[in-house]
């Protein structure tokens, strides 16, 4: 049966242009003779909108505007599908029956837009709501993994409202320098800085708190950056490694996404085969440990010493021309063809796992 898939981009995070080169890549790698694509654009102010005009073949979001010429709409549930409606004339514009969501960042890949899916019995790919939020807040994630036996980076926890409750004497004793600070609910590396002293720490707070009422201030692990991809429901596997070989002075946003020249991407990792299966062993265990399904990206630091940490886990990981996900799978024998059919995939049986869940509890 053809499905026809809405691919959700966009929305009102810093990542915006990112989701629009995601999107992009996913549509055109799209199988065409299995699904249909449908792409359902949110702007930057958050409003649902939908072109009946803008072609689903060779498509280049980021180059042609989609927002320009797009009906605002709404979305409401039928008995076998989702219905995309203009709001202006209440007229049914298009329909689909599963979701490929790629809203990077907040309200995309925190759980809230999981909990609009989840509320119109589609399904979804990536997390379901609880493992996107818990993913996306960077100090409950670290709590949760580190009972589960995974290391993590030595950090502090620093709240809006009472930044000063460490002084910058007390972390920098702690941690060392150089450190990082970083919004909690922020992701791919918005709103990181690098402090080496005071001055930098309380502007580096300013930034955080730009995106967050709460950031965390990390240990520098110096050394390899290290990559791994997960896919899977209940049965999830890993990829092979990947590795970070940044040129700037720490893997920045623009080097994950916008810069060609920002960071090589060395697949698989240069690494033994003994780390290579404990962070593979370690990608999935943090996949599990807090309520993943469907895919995931978990990041690693691998220090000068052979000091391991896990850095984050990121459930909506990219999929632009330079992104590490889809290449690390390519090189595990998925090519990305394939890699976004067995998403979709993944995404209908948890809908029928849950739906026939549901069910039993009602009889």
């Amino acid at each position: 049966m053809e499905r026809k898939v809405a691919i959700i981009f966009g929305g009102k995070s810093a990542e915006h242009e990112v989701s629009l080169a995601s999107a992009t890549n996913i549509c055109n790698a799209m199988d065409c003779k299995r699904f249909t694509p449908v792409l359902l654009g949110i702007d930057k102010k958050g409003e649902w909108c939908y072109d009946k005009e803008y072609p689903t073949t060779g498509v280049n979001l980021v180059k042609n505007d989609y927002f320009s010429k797009a009906e605002h709409v709404y979305l409401s549930s039928s008995k076998s599908h989702i219905q995309v409606i203009e709001k202006k004339s209440n007229r049914v514009l298009a329909d689909f029956d599963v979701v490929f969501p790629i809203v990077h960042g907040t309200f995309g890949e925190d759980g809230t837009l999981q909990g609009i899916l989840k509320s119109l019995d589609v399904p979804f790919v990536g997390p379901d709501v609880l493992g996107s939020a818990i993913a996306m807040d960077k100090d409950i994630a670290k709590r949760l993994f580190r009972s589960a036996g995974i290391p993590v980076a030595s950090s502090y926890t620093l709240y809006k409202h009472d930044a000063s409750s460490y002084t910058f004497e007390q972390i920098a004793a702690r941690l060392g320098l150089p450190c990082f600070v970083k919004p909690a609910n922020a992701g791919s590396s918005v709103g990181v800085s690098k402090v080496t002293n005071e001055a930098e720490y309380l502007n580096a707070l300013q930034e955080g708190f730009r995106y967050d009422n709460k950031v965390l201030v990390e240990e520098a692990v110096v050394g390899k950056e290290l990559e791994c991809g997960v896919l899977g429901n209940e049965e999830a596997r890993a990829s092979v490694v990947g590795e970070i070989v940044a040129t700037e002075s720490f893997y920045s946003y623009d080097a994950k996404y916008i810069s060609s020249t920002g960071a090589t991407l060395q697949v698989p990792a240069r690494i033994d085969a003994a780390l290579s299966d404990s962070i593979r062993e370690y990608a999935v265990r943090a996949f599990h440990a807090i309520g993943c399904e469907g895919m995931a990206r978990v990041d690693f630091l691998l220090s000068d010493s052979g000091k391991l940490v896990l850095n984050e886990i990121n459930t909506l990981p990219g999929f632009t021309a330079i992104s590490m996900y889809p290449k690390m799978w390519e090189q595990t024998g998925v090519p990305e063809k394939e890699l976004i059919t067995e998403l979709i995939m993944l995404a209908v049986r948890r809908h029928e796992r849950d739906t026939n869940l549901s069910v039993a509890v009602k009889l």
